[in-house]
Parts: C-alpha cells; sequence; structure tokens
C-alpha cells in the first residue's frame, strides 16, 4: 500500500505543479476565524437542540417524541457527512461554510415558524429544524477542521491548532444553551430561535480572514469510494480507538445524571460534576499548545486509554460528589487530550485530496454511536445499573488499548 500523506487506498493521485500555492501559515487571524466559524454555526446548533427539547416539553408532548427530535440533530449529519466532506475537497474552506451557515440560519427560522402553528406541522417544523441545524454544524465542522489540518506546516503545529479547535465544540455548548436560557424566560422560544438566527453570521463575517486553498489538482479513479480509505494502514485502527473513546463522552453524559439520582444527588450537584469534566476538557485544550512540541501523539493517545479506562473503574466507587468531581476532572484530561491526537493523525494518513472524505468518516462513526449508543446505554443501566455500564466500556477501551499500540507514529 502507498505510505504518506500524498496516496492512498482507492485515492486519486496527487499531480504536483509548479504553479501550486503553498497553504498559508496558521497565524492568529487566520486562527481565530477558523475558531469562530464553528462557534457560530455549532451555538446554533446547540441552542435549538435545547430550547426545541424545551418547548415539546412543556407542550406536553412525549419522551419519545423529545427523543426522536434530538435524535435527528445526529442523525442527518449521518446521512449527508460523506458529501459534505466531498464538497469540502472540491471546493476548499469558503463554499462549504456558506452551505453550513446558510443551513443553520433556515433551521433556525423553521424553528421560528414552529412557534406559531399547531398540530403536526409543529412538530415537523421543529424536525426539519434539527435536521438542518445538525447538518449545518457538522458540513462547517467538516470543512473548518479540514482547512485547519491543511494551514499546519507540521505535526506539532496541527496538535497545536487542533487543540484551539477542540474548544469551540464545548465552549459553543455553553453559549448557544446559556443564550436560549436566558431569552426564553424573558421572551419566550420565537426570540429564541430568532437569536440563533443571528449566530451564523459571526461565521460568514469571520470567513472573510480564512485565506483561499487552492484544491489540489487530482487524477480522477473511476470506481473510487470514501469506503477504500479504511484500507489505507493505519486508518481503520484509528477510526476504532476514535469510535472508543467518543462512546466515553456518551456514557459518561449518561451515566453520571442516573449515577447521581440513585445516591439522592441535587440536580444541580449532578450539574457541578458534569460541569467539572467540561472545565477539564477546555483547560487541558488550552494548555496542550504550550507543550506540544514535547508530545508524542502515540503516546497520548494510549495513556489517554488507559487513564479513562482507570477513571471509569473508579468512578462508581466514587462516595461522595467531590470524589465524583474528581473523577470528572481526571476523565476530563485525559478525554481532552484526544482529539487534537486523533485529527493530526487522520491528516498524516490521508491524501491531501481527500482529508474531507476521511473528516467525514469520523463524524459518521461518532454521530452514529451518538444516535444509537444511548439507546443500548439506557438498556444496560436499566437492567444492570450505572456502575456495571461504566465498567463494561471502561473495560473495552482498556482492552482496546492494544489497537492503538499497532498504530504508526506520525514523527
Amino acid at each position: 500500500m502507498p505510505e504518506g500523506p500524498g496516496a492512498g487506498a482507492g485515492g486519486s493521485a496527487h499531480i504536483p505543479r509548479e504553479d501550486d500555492p503553498p497553504p498559508p501559515a496558521a497565524g492568529p487571524r487566520v486562527l481565530a476565524a477558523l475558531v469562530v466559524g464553528q462557534l457560530g454555526v455549532h451555538s446554533t446548533m446547540a441552542g435549538v437542540r435545547l430550547a426545541a427539547a424545551l418547548q415539546l416539553l412543556r407542550e406536553g408532548y412525549s419522551a419519545w417524541s423529545v427523543g426522536l427530535l434530538l435524535a435527528l440533530f445526529a442523525a442527518a449529519p449521518v446521512l449527508l457527512a460523506m458529501p459534505a466532506g466531498r464538497l469540502a475537497d472540491r471546493h476548499g474552506y469558503h463554499r462549504p461554510v456558506r452551505v453550513a451557515a446558510t443551513l443553520a440560519i433556515a433551521g433556525a427560522l423553521l424553528a421560528v415558524a414552529a412557534t406559531f402553528v399547531g398540530g403536526g406541522w409543529h412538530f415537523a417544523l421543529l424536525c426539519a429544524a434539527a435536521a438542518a441545524t445538525g447538518t449545518g454544524a457538522n458540513t462547517g465542522m467538516l470543512a473548518i477542521q479540514r482547512t485547519a489540518g491543511l494551514v499546519a506546516r507540521d505535526a506539532t503545529e496541527r496538535v497545536r491548532i487542533f487543540s484551539w479547535m477542540g474548544i469551540a465544540p464545548s465552549f459553543a455548548n455553553v453559549v448557544g444553551p446559556v443564550a436560549v436560557g436566558f431569552v426564553i424566560d424573558g421572551f419566550g422560544f420565537a426570540a429564541a430561535y430568532a437569536l440563533m438566527a443571528l449566530l451564523p453570521l459571526a461565521t460568514l463575517v469571520s470567513a472573510r480572514r480564512v485565506p483561499h486553498i487552492a484544491p489540489p489538482r487530482t487524477a480522477r479513479v473511476p470506481g473510487r469510494r470514501a469506503w477504500d480509505l479504511l484500507r489505507t494502514p493505519g486508518m481503520a485502527r484509528l477510526l476504532a480507538v476514535n469510535w472508543l473513546l467518543s462512546m466515553c463522552w456518551d456514557v459518561h453524559l449518561f451515566a453520571v445524571p442516573v449515577l447521581g439520582h440513585d445516591r439522592g444527588f441535587a440536580a444541580g450537584t449532578i450539574g457541578l460534576v458534569l460541569g467539572t469534566f467540561t472545565l477539564s476538557v477546555t483547560l487541558v485544550r488550552i494548555a496542550i499548545p504550550l507543550v506540544a512540541h514535547r508530545l508524542d501523539e502515540l503516546v497520548v493517545l494510549r495513556a489517554a486509554m488507559v487513564g479513562t479506562a482507570l477513571v471509569f473503574a473508579a468512578y462508581p466507587l466514587a462516595p461522595n460528589p467531590w470524589a465524583m468531581g474528581l473523577c470528572a476532572a481526571l476523565l476530563g484530561v485525559t478525554l481532552g487530550s484526544v482529539q487534537p491526537m486523533v485529527m493530526t493523525m487522520l491528516h498524516h494518513l490521508t491524501p491531501d485530496q481527500r482529508h474531507g472524505e476521511a473528516l467525514a468518516l469520523r463524524s459518521m462513526a461518532i454521530n452514529t454511536s451518538s444516535t444509537l449508543m444511548p439507546l443500548v446505554f439506557g438498556a444496560t443501566g436499566a437492567l444492570a445499573g450505572a456502575a456495571v455500564l461504566f465498567w463494561a466500556v471502561g473495560g473495552a477501551v482498556g482492552a482496546g488499548s492494544w489497537v492503538a499500540r499497532r498504530l504508526a507514529p506520525v514523527r
């Protein structure tokens, strides 16, 4: 099999040309524009997701209806991730980001319209809003992540860039929900959705700071399929490791409230535990750029898997909220360090002209897991309890760490 970033299984060979411009350096202005670009579309999705769920619950819809609505935020991107990835490969940053912002704005406006109708149209419009904002956030993420990887000059800089980029989703998951919460209380759901429709404008404005990068000239290969990328050496292993670790995020968000409720903790206490995790993730991603030159991606990835397994083993044994908070902080360190390493390795393994497709494969795996695994967690938790769920997933991650040992080093 061909090696290096210039070729891949079933891929198109890059044809070097003397007039191919080098990618621009990832200066502070470019990096800030990429972060703001992701914040705009992701905050809209997160805000609409919370507001729509609250609206349905207040109007007496069943938990099943709310679950179906929330599933659409992840299910729609699964179906449309590959076209979005190929759009980024063909057109670079600006056209996919305009599509993403348009979808996010349209989704928020559909939610505004849903507040003025009743009956089946009300629920249908909110479902359409979920699909549109979810797809918009994912389309923007793929284009932004692809560009972030391309503007890095080496693996160390790529780790730094993806660490900063990893802060954007966490911050967006605070900005959107907090904003809609205050606006709903003061002005109602329609005003909250309207505010969310304005946030993607920041994405469009910040795009002016991102330089145009010419798509690589490629020799087209008939019958090329995205799944052929899985035959690239190390790709399937890396995606499997990424899936195991992303599943841990879903387990934590699901099992901590269940465990806290079983022990009689107040809702505010449970929220603080989850908030500690988010804060820890953010802090570790701020710290990584400062020490990126000293980090080895494979060592960090293996340590994160073993560390996550150990934290999951200890979580159900935590006797009080303080101990659970400590576990949450440690878990934030292990899981928060993963994304920059995975993204760096993914860009190293993938041909330049197929980064969008590779990112789409990763996105499909994560969103499929976020759609289906909560159902599995619910059934398992109901039968065996949250403790068994922690131990089972922790054991799977620990056992899966051998897969990471077979990955090739980036440098």
